[in-house]
Protein backbone atom coordinates (compact mmCIF):
# COMPACT_ATOMS: atom_id res chain seq x y z
CA UNK A 1 0.00 0.00 0.00
CA UNK A 2 1.06 3.80 -0.38
CA UNK A 3 0.56 6.77 1.76
CA UNK A 4 -0.79 9.81 0.53
CA UNK A 5 -0.98 13.05 2.43
CA UNK A 6 -4.14 15.01 2.85
CA UNK A 7 -5.24 18.46 4.40
CA UNK A 8 -8.36 19.74 5.13
CA UNK A 9 -9.57 23.43 4.74
CA UNK A 10 -12.46 25.58 4.87
CA UNK A 11 -13.06 28.36 1.78
CA UNK A 12 -15.02 31.49 1.86
CA UNK A 13 -14.83 30.91 5.87
CA UNK A 14 -15.12 34.13 8.25
CA UNK A 15 -14.81 31.21 11.04
CA UNK A 16 -12.69 28.47 11.32
CA UNK A 17 -15.84 25.88 10.75
CA UNK A 18 -17.83 28.02 8.55
CA UNK A 19 -17.18 28.29 4.82
CA UNK A 20 -17.25 25.44 1.93
CA UNK A 21 -15.44 22.38 2.71
CA UNK A 22 -12.54 21.17 0.53
CA UNK A 23 -9.76 18.24 0.92
CA UNK A 24 -6.31 18.40 -0.93
CA UNK A 25 -3.87 15.96 -1.55
CA UNK A 26 -0.76 16.74 -1.64
CA UNK A 27 0.76 14.73 -4.38
CA UNK A 28 -1.13 12.59 -6.52
CA UNK A 29 1.09 11.25 -8.51
CA UNK A 30 0.29 7.57 -8.72
CA UNK A 31 -3.24 8.32 -8.27
CA UNK A 32 -5.40 7.23 -11.21
CA UNK A 33 -8.93 9.15 -12.53
CA UNK A 34 -11.19 6.62 -11.28
CA UNK A 35 -9.17 5.62 -7.47
CA UNK A 36 -9.45 9.59 -7.09
CA UNK A 37 -13.15 9.69 -8.03
CA UNK A 38 -13.54 7.05 -5.84
CA UNK A 39 -11.57 9.13 -2.69
CA UNK A 40 -13.71 12.29 -3.84
CA UNK A 41 -17.02 9.80 -2.23
CA UNK A 42 -14.93 8.77 0.35
CA UNK A 43 -14.42 12.24 1.82
CA UNK A 44 -17.91 13.30 0.21
CA UNK A 45 -17.54 17.17 0.87
CA UNK A 46 -18.22 19.10 -2.34
CA UNK A 47 -15.04 18.39 -4.23
CA UNK A 48 -11.92 17.26 -3.55
CA UNK A 49 -8.71 18.19 -5.08
CA UNK A 50 -5.28 16.07 -6.24
CA UNK A 51 -2.27 17.98 -6.95
CA UNK A 52 0.13 17.13 -9.78
CA UNK A 53 3.20 18.33 -11.47
CA UNK A 54 2.69 20.70 -14.17
CA UNK A 55 5.31 22.55 -17.25
CA UNK A 56 2.71 25.07 -17.38
CA UNK A 57 1.64 26.31 -13.98
CA UNK A 58 3.23 26.63 -10.34
CA UNK A 59 0.97 22.60 -10.22
CA UNK A 60 -1.16 20.89 -11.87
CA UNK A 61 -4.93 20.09 -10.51
CA UNK A 62 -7.89 18.09 -10.90
CA UNK A 63 -11.14 18.51 -9.25
CA UNK A 64 -13.93 15.89 -8.23
CA UNK A 65 -16.91 16.52 -6.97
CA UNK A 66 -18.18 13.03 -5.22
CA UNK A 67 -19.70 11.94 -8.50
CA UNK A 68 -18.16 13.78 -11.23
CA UNK A 69 -14.92 15.85 -12.30
CA UNK A 70 -14.61 19.62 -12.66
CA UNK A 71 -13.35 21.41 -15.44
CA UNK A 72 -13.06 24.73 -13.07
CA UNK A 73 -14.06 25.26 -9.42
CA UNK A 74 -13.75 28.50 -7.50
CA UNK A 75 -13.33 27.72 -3.94
CA UNK A 76 -11.20 23.92 -5.09
CA UNK A 77 -8.88 26.48 -6.69
CA UNK A 78 -8.38 29.27 -3.48
CA UNK A 79 -7.92 26.60 -1.52
CA UNK A 80 -5.90 24.20 -3.42
CA UNK A 81 -3.38 27.33 -4.21
CA UNK A 82 -3.38 27.51 -0.48
CA UNK A 83 -1.78 24.09 -0.12
CA UNK A 84 0.73 24.72 -2.92
CA UNK A 85 1.65 27.62 -1.72
CA UNK A 86 3.16 26.02 1.26
CA UNK A 87 4.20 23.01 -0.43
CA UNK A 88 6.31 25.05 -2.98
CA UNK A 89 7.23 27.93 -0.81
CA UNK A 90 5.49 29.52 -3.95
CA UNK A 91 4.81 33.36 -2.51
CA UNK A 92 1.72 34.74 -2.85
CA UNK A 93 1.41 34.42 -6.66
CA UNK A 94 0.29 31.06 -7.63
CA UNK A 95 -0.85 29.79 -11.36
CA UNK A 96 -3.33 26.59 -11.13
CA UNK A 97 -3.19 24.04 -14.49
CA UNK A 98 -7.04 22.80 -14.59
CA UNK A 99 -8.65 21.70 -17.80
CA UNK A 100 -10.46 24.52 -17.92
CA UNK A 101 -7.23 26.50 -18.55
CA UNK A 102 -3.91 28.33 -16.47
CA UNK A 103 -5.92 29.88 -13.65
CA UNK A 104 -3.80 32.99 -11.71
CA UNK A 105 -4.12 32.82 -8.06
CA UNK A 106 -3.22 35.76 -5.84
CA UNK A 107 -2.97 35.62 -2.09
CA UNK A 108 -3.14 38.62 0.73
CA UNK A 109 -2.36 36.75 3.87
CA UNK A 110 -5.11 33.69 3.72
CA UNK A 111 -7.59 35.72 1.62
CA UNK A 112 -7.24 34.59 -2.30
CA UNK A 113 -8.13 36.21 -5.19
CA UNK A 114 -8.27 33.93 -8.61
CA UNK A 115 -8.60 35.67 -11.90
CA UNK A 116 -11.68 33.69 -14.11
CA UNK A 117 -11.99 33.06 -17.79
CA UNK A 118 -13.28 35.67 -20.08
CA UNK A 119 -17.14 34.76 -19.72
CA UNK A 120 -19.71 33.56 -22.67
CA UNK A 121 -23.27 33.54 -22.00
CA UNK A 122 -26.42 32.28 -23.89
CA UNK A 123 -29.82 32.76 -23.20
CA UNK A 124 -32.22 29.91 -21.58
CA UNK A 125 -34.74 27.77 -23.72
CA UNK A 126 -37.13 28.13 -20.85
CA UNK A 127 -39.63 30.76 -20.08
CA UNK A 128 -39.80 33.07 -16.57
CA UNK A 129 -43.07 31.14 -15.15
CA UNK A 130 -41.28 27.62 -15.76
CA UNK A 131 -38.06 29.07 -14.30
CA UNK A 132 -40.90 30.16 -11.48
CA UNK A 133 -42.16 27.38 -10.54
CA UNK A 134 -38.61 25.29 -11.08
CA UNK A 135 -37.79 26.99 -8.05
CA UNK A 136 -41.04 27.15 -5.77
CA UNK A 137 -41.47 30.99 -6.52
CA UNK A 138 -44.22 33.24 -8.52
CA UNK A 139 -43.18 34.55 -11.00
CA UNK A 140 -43.20 38.02 -9.57
CA UNK A 141 -40.35 36.59 -7.26
CA UNK A 142 -38.11 36.70 -10.43
CA UNK A 143 -36.16 40.29 -11.06
CA UNK A 144 -36.61 42.66 -14.47
CA UNK A 145 -33.57 41.32 -15.24
CA UNK A 146 -32.29 38.46 -17.68
CA UNK A 147 -31.54 34.98 -16.82
CA UNK A 148 -28.51 33.51 -18.56
CA UNK A 149 -26.20 30.85 -18.86
CA UNK A 150 -22.96 31.82 -18.09
CA UNK A 151 -19.35 30.18 -18.53
CA UNK A 152 -16.60 31.31 -16.95
CA UNK A 153 -14.85 27.76 -16.64
CA UNK A 154 -17.94 26.05 -15.86
CA UNK A 155 -21.83 27.04 -17.25
CA UNK A 156 -24.36 27.50 -14.66
CA UNK A 157 -28.05 28.82 -14.90
CA UNK A 158 -27.46 32.19 -13.65
CA UNK A 159 -31.14 33.61 -12.27
CA UNK A 160 -31.91 37.19 -10.80
CA UNK A 161 -34.56 37.57 -8.08
CA UNK A 162 -36.86 40.27 -7.10
CA UNK A 163 -35.44 40.24 -3.26
CA UNK A 164 -33.51 38.65 -0.38
CA UNK A 165 -36.88 37.34 0.61
CA UNK A 166 -37.00 35.61 -2.65
CA UNK A 167 -33.71 34.09 -2.60
CA UNK A 168 -34.43 32.71 0.98
CA UNK A 169 -38.24 31.36 0.07
CA UNK A 170 -36.37 29.35 -3.06
CA UNK A 171 -37.15 25.57 -3.12
CA UNK A 172 -36.57 24.40 -6.37
CA UNK A 173 -38.09 20.67 -7.26
CA UNK A 174 -35.79 18.24 -8.82
CA UNK A 175 -37.56 17.13 -11.83
CA UNK A 176 -38.54 20.93 -12.68
CA UNK A 177 -34.37 21.72 -12.57
CA UNK A 178 -33.71 18.46 -14.33
CA UNK A 179 -36.28 19.71 -16.76
CA UNK A 180 -35.44 23.60 -16.92
CA UNK A 181 -31.74 24.01 -15.50
CA UNK A 182 -29.76 21.66 -17.50
CA UNK A 183 -27.51 22.33 -19.90
CA UNK A 184 -26.34 18.93 -21.47
CA UNK A 185 -24.06 17.88 -19.16
CA UNK A 186 -25.89 18.48 -15.84
CA UNK A 187 -28.41 20.55 -14.32
CA UNK A 188 -28.11 23.64 -11.47
CA UNK A 189 -29.13 27.32 -10.45
CA UNK A 190 -27.76 30.08 -9.20
CA UNK A 191 -30.01 32.30 -7.93
CA UNK A 192 -29.62 35.92 -5.92
CA UNK A 193 -30.86 39.03 -5.22
CA UNK A 194 -28.33 42.29 -4.38
CA UNK A 195 -29.21 45.18 -2.54
CA UNK A 196 -26.33 47.75 -3.50
CA UNK A 197 -23.02 45.93 -3.01
CA UNK A 198 -24.24 43.49 -0.79
CA UNK A 199 -25.79 40.10 -2.62
CA UNK A 200 -27.39 36.97 -1.17
CA UNK A 201 -26.91 34.24 -3.01
CA UNK A 202 -27.55 30.20 -3.11
CA UNK A 203 -26.58 27.26 -5.58
CA UNK A 204 -28.93 24.31 -6.32
CA UNK A 205 -28.33 21.17 -7.79
CA UNK A 206 -29.88 18.21 -8.44
CA UNK A 207 -28.01 14.67 -6.48
CA UNK A 208 -29.58 11.29 -6.07
CA UNK A 209 -33.04 12.21 -7.16
CA UNK A 210 -32.89 15.43 -4.70
CA UNK A 211 -32.31 18.60 -4.88
CA UNK A 212 -28.95 19.57 -3.17
CA UNK A 213 -27.51 22.91 -1.97
CA UNK A 214 -23.85 24.24 -2.18
CA UNK A 215 -22.93 26.55 1.00
CA UNK A 216 -20.02 28.75 -1.38
CA UNK A 217 -19.51 28.63 -4.78
CA UNK A 218 -17.09 30.48 -6.54
CA UNK A 219 -17.53 29.77 -10.03
CA UNK A 220 -21.14 30.47 -9.70
CA UNK A 221 -19.43 34.13 -8.16
CA UNK A 222 -17.50 34.23 -11.40
CA UNK A 223 -20.66 33.46 -13.69
CA UNK A 224 -22.22 36.25 -11.53
CA UNK A 225 -19.45 38.60 -12.66
CA UNK A 226 -19.82 37.29 -16.37
CA UNK A 227 -23.58 38.20 -15.47
CA UNK A 228 -22.79 41.50 -15.09
CA UNK A 229 -20.97 41.93 -18.07
CA UNK A 230 -23.97 40.73 -20.06
CA UNK A 231 -26.26 42.59 -18.35
CA UNK A 232 -23.80 46.01 -19.47
CA UNK A 233 -22.95 47.19 -15.75
CA UNK A 234 -21.30 50.02 -14.74
CA UNK A 235 -18.03 49.03 -13.92
CA UNK A 236 -16.10 48.53 -11.92
CA UNK A 237 -18.13 46.88 -9.60
CA UNK A 238 -17.32 45.03 -6.43
CA UNK A 239 -19.90 43.01 -4.39
CA UNK A 240 -19.69 41.26 -1.05
CA UNK A 241 -21.72 37.69 -1.58
CA UNK A 242 -23.14 35.71 0.94
CA UNK A 243 -23.97 32.29 0.65
CA UNK A 244 -24.71 28.89 2.58
CA UNK A 245 -26.60 30.13 5.38
CA UNK A 246 -29.79 27.92 4.73
CA UNK A 247 -27.29 25.33 5.13
CA UNK A 248 -25.64 25.91 8.21
CA UNK A 249 -22.59 26.79 6.96
CA UNK A 250 -22.46 30.37 6.01
CA UNK A 251 -19.29 31.83 3.46
CA UNK A 252 -18.39 35.26 2.75
CA UNK A 253 -16.95 35.90 -1.34
CA UNK A 254 -15.69 38.89 -2.71
CA UNK A 255 -16.19 39.73 -6.67
CA UNK A 256 -14.99 42.53 -8.02
CA UNK A 257 -15.12 43.34 -12.13
CA UNK A 258 -12.48 45.75 -13.18
CA UNK A 259 -12.94 48.42 -15.70
CA UNK A 260 -11.14 46.37 -17.90
CA UNK A 261 -13.38 43.31 -18.02
CA UNK A 262 -11.61 40.78 -15.87
CA UNK A 263 -13.36 39.33 -12.82
CA UNK A 264 -12.11 38.13 -9.96
CA UNK A 265 -13.41 35.90 -6.87
CA UNK A 266 -11.85 36.07 -3.71
CA UNK A 267 -12.43 34.12 -0.27
CA UNK A 268 -10.66 33.49 3.05
CA UNK A 269 -8.88 30.25 3.22
CA UNK A 270 -8.65 28.28 6.98
CA UNK A 271 -6.98 25.26 7.46
CA UNK A 272 -7.93 22.85 10.15
CA UNK A 273 -5.81 19.82 9.96
CA UNK A 274 -4.35 17.42 7.87
CA UNK A 275 -3.60 13.59 7.54
CA UNK A 276 -2.62 10.59 5.75
CA UNK A 277 -5.00 7.84 3.56
CA UNK A 278 -3.04 4.25 2.88
CA UNK A 279 -4.51 2.43 0.08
Amino acid sequence: MASYAFRILNVFAEAPLAGNPLAVFEDARGIDGATMQALALQFNLSETTFVLPSERATARVRIFTPTFEMPFAGHPTLGTAHVVRTLQNAGDNVTLELPAGVIPVHAEGDVWTLQANPPKHRAPSASHADLAKMLGLDPDDLADAPPLWVDTGSEQLVIPLASFDAVKRASPRADALLAHGHNGDRAMAYVFAREGERVLARFFFPKHGAVTEDPGTGSACANLGGWLLATGEALPVRLVIDQGEAVGRPCRLGLTVTADRRIRVSGRVVELGSGTLMF
